[in-house]
C-alpha cells in the first residue's frame, strides 16, 4: 500500500457526515483534528479554525522563501450521508479502486493534497504552498467561505473528482421558495375555505413550463442550458381541512450569465400569472439561498499550467470540460483568486458504493506537485 493509499484510508475511517445534511453526523472536528496533528508532523505552518459547533477548517501552508507566487490546493472534509451502504468507514483496496465513504468526494484527494503540500515544504520553494481542508462544502461552504474571506493565492486547485479532465466551468444554484396562502375550513364548507395546495398547482405547472424553456434554449459551451425543478412540497393540517398554507420548494440550476434576481424574477412571473383573475390566490416568492456559477476563460495560467502536467503525467492532453455541479471554486474566483478543477476518477458520489480510482489518484499527485513546482519555484 502506497503513503497516499494509505493516509486516504485513514481519513476516509474517519465519519465525517455534514450535520446539516442529515441529523447525527459528526461534522468535521475529529477528522480535522487528525489533519492538523498530520501537518504539524511534516513541519507545515498549521491553523485548526473552529467555525461552530462539531464544524472546522484547517490550513496547512509550506511557506517558502519569498519571491514566489502561491498555490493553494482545496478540498472538503465533511460526506453525504451513509444510508445503505456496508461498513462505509471500513475503507477497502481491491482491483486498483479504494472503496469506502468519501474515497471519491474527496477524502482520496485530501490525502493528495496533504503529501504534496508536505513535499513542498521539503524542497524549499519561493511561493507558499497552501492546503486548505475546508468544511461544509456539500451543504453551505461556510468552511471556503471563510478562507475567501480571509486569505489569498496567486491560484488555486479545487480537487474535485472530475474523471482527469480540467474542469473550467460549473453551475451555480438558487434555492427557491413559493409559499401560497389559503383558508383554513372544515372539508365540509367550500364556501369558506380556500385550498392552498390546489392552488400551488398552477405554480408547480409554471415552474415545469420554464424548464422546458430553459432547455430548449441558447447553450453554454461547457455547461449546456440552466435548468429548474420543483423539490419539495408541503401543506395542509389533516384529511378533511381545507389546506391553509403550501410550502413548495424548487431549485433553479444557473449558467454563467444567469443570477439569483433573473430566477427570482422568474419565479415572480410564474405566481403573478398563477394569480390572473383569482382574488384569492396570495402567495410570497423567496430565494433564501443561492450560489454563483463558475468560469475561468482556458487560456488562463493555471489552466494552460494543469493542462500541461496533465498531459505529460497521463500521456494525452486532459479534456476541457464543464462540470455540473457547484463546488467551492465559485467561492475562490469571486475572491479574485483564479481557479480550476481537476481531481480523480471513481464512482459513487452520494450513493451507496463508492470509490476512487488509485491509479488516477497517484497520477493526481504527480500532477499536483508539478504544478506547485512550476508555480511556486
Amino acid at each position: 500500500m502506497s503513503d497516499l493509499v494509505e493516509l486516504a484510508s485513514q481519513l476516509v475511517a474517519i465519519e465525517s457526515i455534514n450535520p446539516d445534511i442529515v441529523a447525527g453526523g459528526s461534522g468535521e472536528l475529529e477528522l480535522a483534528r487528525f489533519v492538523a496533528a498530520w501537518c504539524e508532523r511534516a513541519g507545515l505552518e498549521m491553523t485548526l479554525t473552529e467555525l461552530a459547533p462539531g464544524r472546522a477548517n484547517v490550513v496547512g501552508i509550506a511557506r517558502g522563501s519569498g519571491g514566489g507566487r502561491s498555490l493553494m490546493l482545496n478540498a472538503h472534509m465533511d460526506t453525504v450521508g451513509v444510508a445503505g451502504m456496508t461498513d462505509p468507514f471500513v475503507p477497502r483496496l481491491e482491483g486498483g479502486r479504494l472503496y469506502g465513504r468519501g474515497a471519491q468526494d474527496m477524502k482520496g484527494s485530501l490525502a493528495a493534497c496533504m503529501l504534496v503540500t508536505a513535499e513542498a515544504g521539503r524542497r524549499g520553494l519561493r511561493g507558499d504552498v497552501v492546503l486548505t481542508a475546508v468544511a461544509d462544502e456539500e451543504f453551505a461552504s461556510i468552511g471556503t467561505e471563510v478562507v475567501a474571506a480571509s486569505m489569498s493565492a496567486d491560484a488555486a486547485i479545487v480537487t474535485e473528482p472530475t474523471e482527469m479532465r480540467v474542469a473550467v466551468a460549473h453551475r451555480g444554484f438558487v434555492h427557491l421558495e413559493v409559499e401560497v396562502h389559503g383558508r383554513a375550513a372544515h372539508g365540509s364548507r367550500p364556501d369558506l375555505g380556500i385550498d392552498a395546495i390546489a392552488k400551488a398547482g398552477r405554480v408547480l405547472v409554471g415552474i415545469e413550463e420554464l424548464d422546458i424553456r430553459l432547455r430548449s434554449g441558447a447553450t453554454h459551451a461547457y455547461l449546456g442550458t440552466g435548468s429548474v425543478h420543483a423539490s419539495l412540497i408541503e401543506g395542509g393540517q389533516e384529511f378533511s381541512s381545507y389546506p391553509a398554507r403550501c410550502l413548495l420548494q424548487a431549485e433553479r440550476r444557473t449558467v454563467p450569465g444567469e443570477s439569483r434576481e433573473l430566477a427570482e424574477s422568474e419565479l415572480g412571473e410564474i405566481v403573478t400569472r398563477a394569480g390572473v383573475g383569482d382574488p384569492d390566490f396570495r402567495a410570497n416568492v423567496r430565494a433564501p439561498i443561492s450560489r454563483e456559477p463558475f468560469e475561468i476563460a482556458r487560456d488562463t495560467a493555471i489552466v494552460e499550467v494543469v493542462m500541461r502536467h496533465g498531459a505529460a503525467v497521463i500521456g494525452t492532453t486532459p479534456e476541457v470540460v464543464g462540470v455540473p455541479f457547484w463546488a467551492d471554486s465559485a467561492l475562490l474566483a469571486e475572491a479574485g483568486i483564479p481557479t480550476v478543477l481537476f481531481g480523480p476518477s471513481g464512482e459513487g458520489l452520494h450513493s451507496e458504493v463508492e470509490w476512487v480510482d488509485v491509479a488516477s489518484l497517484e497520477q493526481c499527485r504527480e500532477i499536483y506537485l508539478a504544478v506547485a513546482l512550476e508555480l511556486c519555484a
